[in-house]
Parts: C-alpha cells; structure tokens; sequence
C-alpha cells in the first residue's frame, strides 16, 4: 500500500484522481459524441475489458475472502486471516492494510449497516450477500480509515467486479457515492437523532448490540467499577488489539520477537507486544516455543500456578503435583502450564471433549517435556467423578460468551445473544463442580471465564460457595498481583476481572478456591 492507502502501481484509476471521467475532446458539454467526420481510425486498448475491469487489490481481496468466510462459513476471522494473507503473499505493509480493513469492517459492521440502510434502496438482508461485504468494506475505508475517497471508491468497485460481477459494481460505486458525501460524526448524528434510547445511541455509535450495551455496563457495576465508563469499554473494544506473545517458560525465548521489532511487556514476564502481520515467519512461532496469547491469559494461567497449597503434615512427605486443565482446548494456557510444571517437576493433566480439539492440544504441547503432560479426551462434566481428588491445581477455563474478547473476536459480537448466558450456565456450574471434585484436599481451582458478565462469573461463584462446604474462596486479585510485574488493581469482593479499557487485555475473570480437608469444613455449611 502507498502512504495514502492506495496499493502501490494500481492506487491511480484509469478514469482519473478523482474518479470521475476525463473530458474527452471528441464530447460535448453534455457528454455526447461529436460527429466524428474523416476521423482517423478508433484505437482499442490491447487489454480485453475484463482483464481491464477485474483487477482486484490483493489486501483488498484478502479482507474480502475473510469476512465471506465470517458470514457463509461461520469461520473465526483471526483463523482465517493468516492463511489468506500468506496464500496471496502479501508482504508486512499489505497484510497490516488487510488486517485493518477486515477486523475495522467486522468490528464496525453494526454502525455501518446502519448507514448503509439509509443509502441503499433496499433492506439490506435482499442484498447479495457478498455485496453487503463489499460494502461494509468499502464504508469502512471511507469512514473508518485514512484510505483517500477516490482510492477507496475506484478500488471497492473495482473488487466488486473482480469477485461480484459487473452488474452489482454499479450499484456498489452509487451507494458508497453517498456514504462519501458525509463523514462518520455526521452519519452518527442523523443516526442518533432517529433513537430515543440512550443504550441504542451507545449501540449505533459504538458497534455493539444493544444487549451487550447493557450487559457491559452490569458488569461494570457488578465487579466494583462505574457504570459511566462504558464509553471507554466499548471504544477499547473497537482499537485494535497489540498482538500479545508468550515464550514458554525454561524452553523459548523473546529473542526473535524483539529482533524482529516487537517490544517487551510491561504486565508479565516473558512477554511481549507485537504489531502483528504474519507472525508465523519467525521459526520461534512455528516450533511453538513463542505463541500468540492475550496477556490477561497468560496472567490467570500464571495465577492458578502459583497459588499457594495448603502443606501437607511434615512426617507425611509430599509426592510431585499434579495439575489439571479441565477444558484445554485449543491449548494455549495448557502450554503455558505445561512448560511451568516441567520446571516445578509437575506433570499436567490436559482434557479436551472435542477430539480434534484434544490434537490441537497435543500440538500446543509439543515443545513441552514429554514426560510433563498427557492430553486425555473426555467430558470435563465427568471428570471430577473419574478422577476424584488427584489434582493439586485445577483450572477450568469455561466455555464462555466471550464478550471480554470482542476487540480480538470482533464477529462475535453479532453471532451472540442473550439465550446463550441461559444456555451456557448449567454448563459452567457442572464443569466447576467437576473441577472442585477432582481437587486434592488442600489444592486450589481457578474458575476462568474470557467474559465479565455476572451471570457468567460472580453468580456461578455464589452458586457454588452456597452449594459446597468444602471450598473457601481466596483472594484472586491479590493472587494476580503475585505474578504482575505490578499491581492490577483488578480484585473485588474476591474475584479478579481485567478490562480492555483498564489493563490492555481481554475481560478476563479468575476466581480462586482452595479445597478444604474434611476436618477443617465449616459444620454449618452444607450442600
């Protein structure tokens, strides 16, 4: 891409700067043909008209290919992104343009449909479905982007024809027309002016659903902070995220990553922050001794690790520990707890209920001493019954909403709803039961969620304290600030929530328990 946004040899089209037609000498003022008289004989361009018309912007058509795969396929863009980006070759500078294009058209999908609406003659759902992509893409560039008009113009149609089809570039080239007469501050004005409700003006202005709006703004309250920083929960959703690395504890180093420009973290040791494009050319990454990982992640990981055990009486010894993931999959803290318990001598017990999951796992773990781990497919739901006390250190990581990852997930915002939290509820408490089930007396659980929303976090905590005498709650704000190389700052009422707004991470929740022997339980408690 030039500085101007403008892909380097093709930014200029054919038409002219500003995307208009030049005068042509043999036309009137009205555009119609001069008789032509003994005129010398037409020249034709050598190039066939579609070869003319169909030459798509590789980072244009990258972003593109990611956001059908989002809506036809139902694919996760920050998996597909990567292999379009190398499969077309595109180099640092492109696939930094691609990347912003796809994740700021996906992320922004809510205001910019929105706009579209009120420029297209038509509901939006009778569009082709790939001409509503391209569309959005094309908004984004215009409203969202430093990408000049006319680049962002020639090049959108120009990808419609190239991908669409000749017939609806025409309709694309009008519409964007229009959305280009305003610009974005003035788009959400006439948009807000419309919408009585202050959490939909949220909604427009700031690309979530109204729901989530909502949601957001509970759980502030609910975990200790004010409700008047919603704005700046939903912005930090909308920037782009640094990309977060950790290198495996006692096995991988920083050392490529910084040589190639990314800096040390400032939250956690032994990582660091990237700018992103296609990681997978440093050879660290690809051994999988450097991974990819939010750094609230690799914070909560590092938590359930060193929290401390009760000590066994001194005359009994103590064996090596055994740790437990519960639900592992697709592996990133199971590599991380791995590595850490090969240096401590521990031996990691990673469960994954999807088979192809579970050799995601495997692989995570490859790097790892194998005699530190065993991956084990099975129903988390069941495993606490199976293998009753013989964890020292269980993490359940839940599966989740995952409304605190919706700056790295930024589709996942439209594919929610609030049936889910209904739906994923009985899960989460049967899965936490199962992890305090398979804890040894003195070991301690860490219940994990990557949403900050009460009914997935602290009401299953409550729910669990008021069920069980056999667990006590410890202090996982304090247990976070152990492993930070400051303090966070992120405890209340004896959980720990990160925030995008606050610390730079995805809304990570822990909650800590100890499982207590039998002989210390409270005699007025009871299931």
């Amino acid at each position: 891409m030039s500085e101007r946004g403008e892909p380097r040899d093709r930014g200029r089209a054919r038409s002219g700067g500003d995307g208009e037609r030049r005068r042509d000498p043999r036309r009137d003022a009205q555009g119609r043909e001069r008789n032509r008289g003994g005129a010398a004989p037409r020249r034709f361009s050598e190039q066939a008209p579609s070869q003319r018309s169909r030459a798509a912007d590789p980072a244009r058509l990258v972003a593109f290919e990611v956001l059908r795969a989002v809506s036809r396929d139902d694919a996760y863009a920050n998996l597909v992104l990567p292999q379009r980006i190398r499969h077309h070759r595109l180099d640092r500078r492109d696939a930094g343009f691609a990347t912003e294009l796809a994740y700021g058209a996906l992320r922004g999908q809510g205001t910019y449909d929105a706009i579209l609406a009120l420029n297209v003659d038509r509901p939006l759902g009778q569009l082709d479905p790939a001409v509503l992509d391209v569309l959005r893409l094309g908004t984004h560039q215009l409203l969202g982007m430093r990408v000049p008009p006319h680049a962002a113009l020639n090049q959108t149609v120009a990808l419609t024809r190239a991908v669409v089809g000749a017939g609806p570039a025409s309709l694309v080239n009008a519409v964007l027309r229009r959305v280009s007469e305003k610009e974005l501050d003035e788009w959400l004005a006439e948009l807000e002016s419309a919408q009585p409700d202050a959490t939909e003006r949220d909604a427009l202005r700031y690309s979530h659903p109204g729901w989530i709006v909502r949601a957001l703004r509970q759980s502030l309250v609910a975990h200790g902070r004010g409700a008047d920083e919603i704005s700046d929960l939903l912005e930090a959703d909308n920037a782009a995220p640094v990309v977060n690395l950790v290198a495996l504890p006692g096995i991988g180093t920083l050392d490529e990553a910084l040589d190639g420009g990314a800096r040390t973290g400032d939250l956690v040791e032994g990582s660091a922050l990237s700018g992103g494009g296609d990681l997978g050319r440093w050879s660290a990454v690809r051994d999988g001794t450097l991974r990819v990982q939010d750094v609230g992640s690799q914070l909560v990981a590092r938590a359930v690790a060193a929290a401390p055990l009760d000590e066994p009486p001194q005359d009994s010894g103590r064996r090596p520990e055994r740790w437990l993931d519960l639900c592992a999959g697709p592996g990133g803290k199971a590599a991380l707890l791995g590595a850490l318990a090969a240096e401590r001598g521990a031996t990691l017990f990673a469960n994954e209920v999807l088979p192809h999951r579970a050799e995601l796992v495997r692989k995570a773990l490859h790097p790892v001493p194998a005699d530190a781990w065993e991956v084990h497919t099975g129903d988390g739901r069941t495993l606490g019954t199976e293998h009753p006390g013989q964890f020292d250190r269980v993490i359940a990581d839940v599966p989740c909403t995952g409304l605190g990852a919706l700056r790295r997930r930024p589709e996942s915002r439209w594919r929610r709803s609030p049936n889910d939290l209904a739906e994923l509820g009985p899960l989460q408490r049967a899965l936490l039961e199962s992890a305090i089930d398979a804890t040894a007396p003195g070991g301690v659980v860490g219940y994990v969620t990557c949403s900050p929303h009460p009914a997935e976090t602290t009401v299953v905590v409550a729910d669990a304290l008021r069920r069980r005498d056999d667990i006590e709650l410890l202090d996982a704000g304090a247990a976070l600030d152990a492993v930070a190389l400051h303090p966070l700052g992120a405890g209340h009422d004896g959980t720990a929530q990160l925030w995008p707004h606050v610390h730079a991470t995805d809304a990570m929740f822990l909650a800590l328990f100890r499982k207590l022997p039998a002989a210390t339980r409270p005699a007025d408690r009871r299931r």
